[in-house]
């Protein structure tokens, strides 16, 4: 179970990076400096980075 979280846990941290950096991305290259799918983009990393905290977390719990 330990091993299963680990692996779900650094999917997720891999997850949140791509998911940021295709944010910036879209950031960068509409004209107008936003952009509805950055948005949306950015608010999913938040979503993600919340998930990876509770993977964590509840790989801490069981570690101890």
């Amino acid at each position: 179970m330990v091993t299963f979280l680990m692996v779900l846990v650094v999917i997720s941290m891999l997850a949140t990076l791509g998911i940021m950096f295709a944010g910036m991305l879209g950031l960068v290259r509409s004209e107008d400096g936003g952009g509805a799918r950055s948005n949306k983009l950015m608010r999913l990393r938040v979503v993600m980075q919340g998930v990876t905290l509770v993977l964590f977390l509840l790989l801490v719990l069981l570690k101890a």
